[in-house]
């Protein structure tokens, strides 16, 4: 038999053939639009999203209209598919914060191919494991790091999730993602660019030394890429 193409998303690049087949005409391709809301918090899940490219931002916002991000999915994982099994209700919004593709499945779908799959329920609850490693790491990193080492943290798991030197962000919006002041962010972000690290420019920041965002960053980042490898069983 003539094996399928795959998406660009590592849960279908590791499942099984069987499994790929059985999910693969139910998978629909779309667009990944920058700022627009996929699912809004109390909302019930639908459809999962698992992303070919681009980043979708989980939101957590309080009653002030403030919003903090707990999480970011790229093409490494799934939208909140575990949630799905339980009482199909979102905690959080999900947010497209940079464009892409993806690719959705009913929730149906999925419950019933993972019901006759042990394989596929192991990988849904490994990524489910990363997907809460990667809040739990983030909401211990804004509680007790600098801005500095919170923003560098920030975008190097975006820079490892686009695959690009270049992200088109404001800082007003980086501001909200790691729950700081804009006139913070703007500080760290001119200290950074003074130092040759990123070059900001109309809504665009260029990473020119990731080296030298690693060197500011705090351990978080590498706890997190650590763990979703370990999880996932990546390669380094």
């Amino acid at each position: 038999m003539t094996s399928l193409p795959r998406p660009l998303n590592h849960l279908l690049q590791a499942l099984p053939a069987a499994e790929f087949e059985a999910l693969s005409p139910c998978l629909e391709p779309v667009e990944l639009v920058r700022e627009s809301i996929l699912v809004e918090a109390g909302a019930p899940l639908t459809h999962v999203y698992l992303p070919h490219s681009g980043v979708i931002s989980m939101m957590v916002r309080l009653s002030g209209g403030q919003a903090v991000e707990v999480a970011m999915i790229g093409r490494d994982s799934i939208y909140r598919a575990c949630t799905a099994f339980v009482d199909g209700i979102s905690s959080t919004d999900a947010v497209v914060l940079l464009p892409g593709t993806a690719s959705v499945i009913d929730v149906a779908v999925l419950r019933a191919v993972a019901d006759r799959s042990a394989v596929l329920r192991n990988l849904l609850a490994r990524h489910e494991q990363a997907l809460f490693t990667q809040a739990q790491q983030s909401a211990v990193c804004n509680a007790s790091h600098s801005v500095e080492a919170r923003l560098s943290r920030w975008l190097l798991r975006a820079r490892d999730l686009c695959h690009s030197e270049t992200l088109p962000l404001t800082q007003e919006l980086l501001a909200e993602l790691i729950g700081v002041q804009r006139n913070a962010v703007s500080i760290v972000a001119h200290a950074l660019q003074r130092a040759g690290i990123i070059r900001y420019s109309r809504g665009h920041i260029d990473i020119k030394n990731p080296e030298g965002l690693r060197e500011t960053s705090c351990e978080c980042y590498a706890v997190i890429k650590t763990q979703h490898q370990r999880l996932l069983n990546l390669s380094p």
